[in-house]
């Protein structure tokens, strides 16, 4: 059995779940329309396969209405990635501050050394 962080980014992980994932954010859709414009490169079951992994992943939720499947986003499983990336970017930003610090004392030294050997800008 897969933790829910693996598999939501095992569904993450494949470029057409993602294009739904797109479509859902502009707002709830039926499985007809979010296939329309994935059936000149695969089937309809192929389109279902790809909207059970999201729905398994927790990513989007569908629903029943007669013979309507809307399918909606589903966002508290988007904050639980975004909790766990939030570390990973506070580690990339002081990384990126301390290449920042670094790179103004590279500078710093060359003009100086520049302008020692009577060189200006």
């Amino acid at each position: 059995m897969q933790d829910t962080l693996s598999q939501t980014f095992a569904a993450l992980a494949d470029p057409t779940r993602r294009a739904m994932l797109a479509q859902l954010s502009k707002g709830e859709a039926n499985v007809s329309a979010l296939a329309k414009p994935f059936l000149k490169d695969m089937s309809l079951p192929a389109v279902t396969k790809h909207l059970k992994v999201l729905e398994r992943a927790g990513l989007i939720t569908k629903t029943r209405e007669a013979q309507w499947r809307p399918c909606k986003l589903n966002a508290s499983a988007f904050r639980d990635v975004a909790d766990w990336m939030e570390h990973y970017r506070m580690f990339w930003e002081e990384s990126f501050d301390r290449l920042d610090d670094y790179l103004k004392t590279v500078t710093s030294k060359k003009n100086t050394k520049g302008e020692a050997n009577g060189r200006t800008k």
